[in-house]
Parts: structure tokens; sequence; C-alpha cells
């Protein structure tokens, strides 16, 4: 390329020190954080979609809620002031939105904005960001420094929707959550909701006070557990102590609570088999047949263990309103689905809640200096750099805790390390293995959780190793430590003192 040419392309293009990908929980949060803590750092978030907010935008299906305490999804900067700890989905929504207008980071989003590409150049130590504007269809470019990957980890065009036997003869509605129809009328229609999992356990409760009836039809059980929706203690300590110092002191509680019984259920499977069970047995009463609908065939938190607010799926299947039908489809009929055991269930509506599908970094295309990136093939470096990738981080949150705690680490980890590159005088860090790690196994990013949404999709994920600092804990107390305490400098992340233009 001419070099004139070159020069007067770059000083047409917009220039960040930071592009946030993403305009969602870790998108918001991220943006936050970096102008507390870098306040001198021009940034910019790309968001694909018209609003900011994420998944509590896009789903929009009756009853969406979060499956994980307000206290622990809130940020650690922003306290949840919220009356119910496990909410709706428009209140997540609500709370983003005023997250975002109080810090004025809605003026920093561009929306429409899908980045398809990210080229990253050593000599001049920025990322050329390019993304697809939405109305115009038009490719715009931007540049920065750091690049901030917030894009979650689920497709946005479609959910998960394995093919059914026969589902073009169904004559009703069959839908995906992902993609709800606004205003959709179920009134006194027959309901099958097909999955078991976080998203089937919402819909039932929410859609049968409506429905003539709602099935969940499930392939196999899932484990799920009553909650209350709301803290009894946090009102009251509101009436003598700060708003924060009650929000850090319910959040530590909270925290502790998760981390507490997921290292007991992990260390004692089958005691905690028998609790959970033991609890929908007792939420459900003795002719109901707990042992065929609720008694999964895998340990506790194999599989992400699903909350049921108040006991509201177990009130409503009490009340015959709903009922949970365990078997497998042969396929859909005219009026509804046949099981592999003969039996026949008619619908008016089947919804199929199966599922996301996950994507790696957003589905960018990476190069480096001239050379694609597989990210496949890359280490993970504490959980959110990757192997050979200069200035580049991925927020990818808990599945066995609020993802939030991980976003903010990460988040603050950013911050820690742009100030320290500045005292350095350098533009570039890039993590690089040693030659001790080259022999180390390959391991998955995520270990020992077998939910088919995830094992679809992992072996595009970056591996692990054995040993730090190649390694994704998913635990919050040695993330904590790696993320905010460890030293920026462990011999692994090194650090270029400059761009080849500016040491000219």
């Amino acid at each position: 390329m001419n070099t004139d040419y070159k020069a007067r392309e770059q000083a047409e293009t917009p220039y960040y020190d930071v592009v946030i990908v993403g305009a969602g929980l870790s998108g918001i949060g991220a943006a936050y954080h970096l102008q507390d803590k870098c306040p001198t750092k021009s940034y910019v978030i790309v968001e694909g979609r018209e609003a900011l907010g994420g998944t509590w935008d896009l789903f929009r299906y009756p009853g969406i809620r979060s499956d994980s305490d307000m206290y622990t999804l809130g940020y650690n900067f922003k306290p949840w002031r919220g009356k119910k700890s496990i909410t709706s989905g428009p209140s997540i929504l609500e709370y983003l939105q005023e997250t975002a207008a109080e810090n004025s980071i809605d003026r920093h989003i561009r929306y429409g904005h899908l980045v398809k590409k990210a080229t990253w150049s050593s000599a001049e130590a920025a990322w050329t960001v390019e993304a697809q504007h939405k109305e115009s269809g038009k490719t715009v470019y931007l540049r920065c420094n750091f690049l901030l990957m917030c894009a979650g980890y689920y497709s946005y065009e479609g959910g998960y929707a394995p093919p059914f036997k026969g589902s073009e003869r169904f004559v009703g509605d069959i839908i995906h959550p992902q993609h709800w129809p606004e205003d959709f009328d179920y009134k006194d229609k027959q309901i099958i909701v097909i999955g078991s999992g976080a998203t089937a356990v919402t819909l039932v409760p929410a859609m049968a006070a409506d429905a003539a009836h709602v099935v969940m039809l499930q392939r196999s059980p899932t484990y799920v557990a009553a909650q209350n929706d709301e803290d009894k203690l946090a009102p009251i300590l509101r009436r003598f102590l700060p708003e924060r110092l009650v929000y850090a002191f319910t959040r530590r509680k909270y925290m502790f609570y998760q981390q507490l019984v997921y290292r007991v259920m992990r260390a004692r499977p089958k005691q905690s088999k028998q609790k959970l069970v033991g609890m929908v047995r007792k939420a459900l009463g003795p002719d109901y047949d707990v042992e065929t609908h609720f008694v999964p065939r895998y340990d506790p938190w194999d599989q992400r263990v699903c909350i049921v607010p108040n006991g509201d799926l177990f009130e409503t299947l009490k009340s015959g309103q709903a009922s949970v039908v365990t078997d497998h489809i042969d396929t859909f009929t005219e009026k509804g689905i046949r099981l592999k055991s003969g039996q026949e269930l008619e619908a008016d509506i089947i919804i199929t809640a199966t599922g996301l599908n996950l994507v790696v970094l957003g589905d960018v295309e990476f190069i480096v200096d001239d050379k694609p990136v597989d990210i496949a093939k890359t280490y993970t470096y504490k959980g959110l750099m990757f192997s050979d990738v200069p200035n580049l981080t991925a927020t990818f949150g808990y599945i066995n805790a609020s993802w939030t705690l991980r976003a903010d680490l990460n988040a603050e980890y950013v911050c820690r390390l742009i100030n320290h590159m500045d005292k350095r005088g350098v533009r570039q860090c890039t993590p690089r293995l040693r030659a001790e790690d080259r022999a180390m196994p390959a391991r998955s990013f995520i270990q020992g959780f077998s939910s088919g949404y995830l094992q679809r999709s992992i072996n595009r994920f970056a591996k692990q190793g054995d040993r730090k600092p190649w390694i994704n804990p998913q635990r919050y107390r040695p993330d904590k430590q790696m993320l905010r305490r460890d030293p920026i400098e462990d011999g692994v992340l090194v650090f270029d003192p400059c761009s080849t233009a500016e040491r000219k």
C-alpha cells in the first residue's frame, strides 16, 4: 500500500485508546471501570443492536428474569436498590440503562455497528476494527490500542433449534424464546414447552396463569431449587446503615453462600443430590412422581442448578395448571407431539426452549500481523487474554455464580494493565508461552460442566493449561488473587517498548 495513502487513511479513521465491543452487562461495566481508573483514556462502545442491555434487552419471553441474585449480578460499584433479589428482565434492563445514563456511558455507544473483523499491527501498536453499519450496510473502521471483547457468549442471530421430525406438519405456532413475538397472545391455549433448563422453568409458571394448560416436556430432569426472591435482612439494615455499606455486606453474603454451596455440592454430590431432591419431594408432596421428573442422572453442578423463585414452578404444578412429561419426541404431528412411548400431547403452541448457540468472541475474525488467529489453538491467559494475541481481552463470566462477579474482575485487571503499561512507557503486551509451558496438557476452557449448549461449542474456545497463569478456574477467590493481586509482571506477559512508527 502506498505510504502516503495509508497515512491519510489512518488519519481519517477515528482513533480511541480503547474500543469495547458490546453494550450489555459486561460492556457497560467495563466502561465504568475504565472511566474511573483510567480517566485520561478515550473509548467507544460498539454495539451491533439498536439498544443497550444485551441479554436483558434481547429476550422478551414471559417471566424473563435473572437466575442469579442481583446483589452479585449487579455491579460492585452500583448498589442494587430493587426490592427483589431474583428480579425481572425489565428491572435488570432499567438498572443497566440507569448505570449508563448516570455515568454518561451512553454517550460513548455507537449502535447498529456489528463488528466483523479486527486486525492488529505490531508496527503501529494498534487494532483496526471493521464494523458493518446495519442501516447503510457500509463498513466502518475504528482504530485503537486496546480491544475489549464484551460481546457475550451466544449468538444473537438465533437460539439452538434441533431439527424435530414432522415439525412442518404442526398447524400451530412454533416459537423459540430468543425470538418471542411482540404482544403474542397465548390466553386459553394449550402449550408445550420443550426443555427443562432455566428458560423452561421460568416460562411454565409465567404462562400457566393465562394458558389453558402448559406441559413442560423434557428428555431428562434438571436440578431445581426453590429460593426466596427477596432478601429479608437488607431492608432492615437500610434503616440504620448507609446504602453502600448494606449493599457491600449483602453482596459478600451472597458471594460466600454461592461459593460455599458450590464447593459442598461438588465435594459431596450424593448427599447434595439427596438434599435437592428431598426439597422437591417436600414441595410437591408424596403423591407426585418426583423420581421420574426431578431426579437427574448427573451430579449437582455438572450442569447449572435452576432457581425456582418462591417455589413458583412447584405451586403451578400442584394447582394443575401445568404438568411435566419426561419422554423422548418421536415426531411432531398436526395437533402436537407424539412421544416414543406412544403418548400424544396436543398443543396450540410449541415453545422450543432448547438452548443457545454459543459463539467465541462475537464470531469476530482476528488477524495479528497478517496472520489469521484460530482462538481454539491458543491458550487462555488468566481466563481473559490469549497466547500470542496482543492487547486483547475477552469477558466470559461464571457458569456457577453470577456473571458480573467475573466481569468486574476482568475490567479491573484491564485498567491495572493499561495503567502499568503507561508507567512503563509501552504500547503492546502479549501473553507468550514459556519453554516450560509448551508441554502443558490442553484442557477445555471450562472444566466439569456437561450442559449441551457448552459442549456443542467448547472445542472452539481457547484451551487452558495446568498451571498459572494459563488457567480459567471459574472460582471467584483464585480469580480475585490472579486479577487483583498477582503482579502484572509475571514473566509470561511480554511488553514491547513502543511501535515502529514511534521508534522512527
